[in-house]
């Protein structure tokens, strides 16, 4: 393939800012057709963005043959129906995170794509942006030593939408349409860059439980987990905490100091050792999913490989099914 032509699924929010722009920014590639079932938003992004079609129909995005990679940016519930039908209309595919609803899911949609041989790749596109592949290099240089264990904490208010006399707390903590709640959309990123910087996690478990009772989900998870490499892992996710104990923070703690990040928070990576403290700012770019998307139209043209696909994209959803009893 030598011209990239990309069509969405689902041009929601997401893709306003963090994705769709990028298709049309990295060489090679362009954004030529968007799809939402809401034919007035799918006019209006189309208007928008500068996108020549649109359709309300996803079976006329995927038929388009103007179209020859599709974006999957609807919720979970719909990734592995438009994913196999992308894939066996030959038309390689860039799935949004969570990857589906749970592994079997995934499984599912890595069976399509080894029976086809379509290319399927997932948008954990922390394993390009420069400030994790920062981390990654203060792990693989062993400026802290080797690594004795990892601990993920996340303190997070409830959204406005999740409280009131008329609370709206929207799709992410609805499980039929996200795969579970909170934890699932945020550490699904956590976990796939853990395993891309530590290697694999072997085992893993928890528990997680609804304690504030504000939607179906549950809004708390603490979990223990454990890397072939003999790095342990800890971590406590509370969606319901007080405003002043907002805390987001990963630590990494070696045999010769700590690294400290933030997988959502801010742009600063802290090292501490014996000879002091170290820090560096990274800012994200505008379009953050942008580095993947460039490796990936590469590997579509034939030019390097993506470090995320569905294989390593399903180890997540895995991990979260562990973790959470599902």
């Amino acid at each position: 393939m030598d011209q990239v032509k990309w069509g969405i699924i689902g041009c929601g929010d997401v893709t306003e800012l963090k994705s769709g722009q990028a298709f049309n920014k990295v060489p090679n590639s362009s954004l030529v057709a968007v799809m939402r079932r809401d034919a007035a938003k799918a006019a209006d992004y189309a208007n928008r963005h500068n996108v020549p079609t649109w359709y309300d129909q996803t079976e006329a995005l995927i038929n388009d043959p103007n179209v020859n990679a599709i974006y999957v940016a609807t919720p979970p519930d719909s990734h592995a129906d438009y994913a196999i039908r992308a894939m066996q209309a030959g038309k390689p595919v860039y799935v949004e995170k969570p990857m589906a609803l749970n592994a079997a899911e995934c499984e599912a949609m890595n069976k399509v794509s080894r029976e086809t041989g379509v290319p399927l790749f997932v948008a954990f596109y922390r394993r390009a942006l420069p400030y994790f592949l920062k981390v990654k290099e203060l792990i693989d240089q062993k400026v802290i030593g080797d690594i004795r264990y990892v601990h993920v904490q996340l303190n997070w208010q409830p959204k406005d939408g999740e409280v009131g006399e008329q609370p709206q707390p929207g799709w992410r903590v609805s499980p039929e349409i996200s795969g579970g709640g909170h934890f699932h959309d945020l550490a699904s990123h956590q976990f796939d860059f853990l395993e891309f910087a530590l290697g694999p996690i072997k085992t893993a478990n928890g528990i997680a439980r609804n304690q504030a009772g504000l939607y179906a989900a549950d809004d708390i998870v603490v979990a223990s987990f454990d890397f072939e490499s003999g790095v342990l892992g800890t971590g406590n996710w509370c969606f319901t905490a007080n405003k002043e104990q907002r805390l987001e923070q990963t630590q990494l703690v070696g045999a010769k100091g700590k690294i400290s990040f933030s997988f959502f928070e801010n742009f600063v990576i802290t090292v501490e050792t014996e000879a002091g403290s170290e820090h560096y700012t990274i800012p994200f770019p505008e379009h953050v999913q942008q580095p993947l998307i460039e490796l990936i139209v590469n590997e579509l043209r034939g030019e390097g490989k993506s470090p995320s696909t569905g294989e390593t994209g399903a180890k997540s959803s895995r991990l979260l099914d562990w973790i959470t009893a599902r």
